[in-house]
């Protein structure tokens, strides 16, 4: 099931208050509105199975596109075909093959039991109560989760309401699934294990994810290809591994020394990150690195030495600052 976006926008109309009295009475008789273009512009493909990270800072215009996407909000100009669907039309069909999972938002019952909320989704998406059953083992099974669904939500943790939360949304089985951080303020084994299960369902199923995460680690281990979102627009679309190779120009040499040598010494062999008692790391440009090391090995007395690409975070953060690509 494919996700076909082309020049997709998204204005709204801002009312517009100055303060005071006579402002507020301004605003009554003879409002005025500002334009805020919180989309602009944006246009990718995303094949069938795919999973594909969609990047971007606070207020950058990833909720919101997600919202066009599954029809929640109504595109200001563009196209979005969602398997073969318009989302804004929100036709039956369309909602059993696509789903939604908000990180930040709940639709289990807090008070209920789980397996409740599950058998009024069930309900909701018609379906046949030996088809539920089926489903709701086989996914509970994957989540892990089995033995928490007849405790009230309010009792679960909340690695195991997240759970419960993807649960209720894949019960009906949809080949399109939109992510909104679905990890959001989870431990790091909770993270975990909602990444496995959702490679699990894309491999099992063969379905289209696209996902938002300020988690990296999410990204990293989920998503070959990602979309950069800036201000409303699309900065980049591609490969992850290609970022490093065009935006970092210069690696990270750790090394671990027999004893310790001044600031002084040191600069001398390359741009100092850090000094932490014998161990330095150097940020070194990738035409000069071989020179370098050379160096290092051949004048000091080394224990350890470890060459890496910096942080993905870094290299993100680096790309929203500049805006450009």
């Amino acid at each position: 099931m494919s996700i076909i976006v082309e020049n997709l926008g998204k204005t709204y109309s801002i009312p517009v208050k100055k303060p005071g009295i006579k402002g507020t009475l301004s605003h009554f008789f003879n409002r005025t509105y500002r334009q805020v273009e919180a989309v602009k512009d944006i246009s990718f493909t995303i094949e069938p199975g795919e999973i594909v990270g969609f990047l971007g800072a606070n207020g950058a215009g990833k909720t919101t596109t997600l919202k066009m996407l599954t029809g929640l909000i109504h595109p200001s100009e563009g196209k979005v075909r969602i398997a073969g669907y318009i989302p804004f039309r929100r036709q039956p069909q369309f909602l059993q093959k696509t789903s939604l999972v908000m990180g930040q938002k709940q639709q289990l019952l807090w008070d209920l039991p789980t397996l409740d909320s599950l058998r009024i989704n069930g309900a909701v998406y018609k379906i046949p109560d030996k088809i539920f059953k089926q489903r709701l083992q086989e996914l509970s099974q994957m989540l892990s989760i089995e033995e928490k669904l007849t405790q009230p939500v309010r009792k679960l943790s909340l690695g195991e309401r997240m759970k419960a939360e993807l649960l209720a949304a894949l019960l009906h089985y949809p080949q399109v699934l939109f992510l909104d951080e679905p990890t959001l303020g989870l431990d790091v084994n909770a993270q975990a294990a909602i990444r496995k299960f959702l490679l699990d369902y894309n491999q099992r199923y063969q379905a289209t994810i696209l996902l938002t995460s300020h988690y990296m680690a999410d990204i990293t281990a989920l998503c070959k290809r990602v979309l950069l979102i800036h201000q409303g627009q699309l900065i980049y679309d591609g490969d992850l591994d290609k970022i490093f190779a065009k935006f970092t120009p210069y690696r990270q040499v750790n090394v671990e020394l027999a004893d310790s040598i001044s600031t002084d010494q040191l600069a001398s062999y390359g741009n100092i990150e850090t000094v932490d008692g014998q161990v330095v790391r150097f940020l070194v440009e990738r035409e000069n690195l071989i020179t370098m090391i050379t160096h290092i090995l051949d004048t000091l007395e080394v224990i350890d030495l470890n060459i890496t690409d910096p942080p993905i975070e870094e290299v993100i953060g680096h790309l929203f600052q500049t805006s450009s690509i």
